[in-house]
């Protein structure tokens, strides 16, 4: 049985019971979906627009995956979502994590509210070791993993592109990038990680099987209710960003380019 003690407001296990891999995934717009604002001005018109899992978080999945099939456990997959839509979880089972927990809360857009609801969540599961995606793909801020970790005491590393499992206790080794070069840290676990493109070798995540999909049909999802969590970030508006003016042919051959040059001079003055 895996025995908690209490460690800076966290329930930190003991390393002698099965290894329990927790993913946080989101929910967020295909990155080759065509944006529209919405009337109101401050979200997008989610009307025809295709979701799927934060690419980011794919190669979460994929490193939990491979550290489970090495050191055994189960690899849980956790999600926030407004309108409970399984469709993320669904398709992170089918490529092979164990269960999921969908949680129906509201957040809104701001990365405090999301930690917030997250963190009192994963306070109960009692991870080993708790994935994200260095940033999710639709805001791109990159707050939640820190948010999260500073809630639940626990230490965390960012933008990852190693992580490994050794020792006795069980400790998390892990590589990130720094400017000019990586650095290599050791934690003790629970800890939190998010991870780069690249993470242990993995530049693409697997795809999910047939028989994947066809398992992931009789995998829990432990559905969730809670309430809403106090927002700190409000938007004002959102817009488009202005067309680009067309480009223009200037010439050919060797006699056009010193007005290519005086162009990007003078004009663009990128030179």
């Amino acid at each position: 049985m895996r025995r908690p003690i209490p460690c800076a407001g966290f329930f930190r296990p003991y390393n002698d019971g099965p290894m329990k891999l927790v993913v946080c995934l989101k929910r967020v717009p295909d990155t080759t979906t065509k944006i529209r604002i919405a009337p109101a001005g401050t979200s997008i018109d989610s009307a025809g627009v295709e979701f799927v899992i934060s690419p980011y978080d794919e190669l979460a999945i994929e490193a939990a995956l491979r550290l489970r099939e090495k050191h055994g456990g189960e690899a849980w997959g956790l999600c926030v979502d407004p309108e409970a839509n399984e469709t993320v979880l669904r398709k992170a089972l089918a490529m092979g994590l164990d269960r999921g927990v969908l949680v129906k809360a509201s957040t809104g857009f701001d990365g405090a509210a999301t930690a917030e609801v997250l963190a009192n969540v994963l306070r109960e599961m009692a991870a080993d070791l708790i994935f994200f995606g260095k940033q999710a793909v639709d805001d791109d801020c990159g707050q939640v993993p820190t948010l999260v970790a500073h809630r639940l005491g626990l230490p965390r590393v960012n933008v990852c592109t190693g992580v490994e499992l050794e020792g006795s206790p069980l400790a998390a080794s892990v590589m990130r990038q720094v400017e000019g070069g990586e650095e290599r840290l050791r934690l003790r676990l629970p800890c939190v990680v998010s991870v780069q493109k690249g993470i242990n070798g993995i530049h693409e995540p697997r795809y999910p099987s047939l028989r994947g999909i066809m398992s992931a049909k009789k995998k829990e999802i432990e559905l969730r209710e809670v309430p809403a969590a106090a927002a700190v970030m409000e938007i004002l508006k959102m817009e488009l960003p202005p067309e680009r003016p067309p480009g223009r042919i200037v010439g050919e051959g060797v006699p056009a380019v010193a007005e290519l040059v005086r162009l990007l001079r003078e004009e663009a003055k990128v030179i």
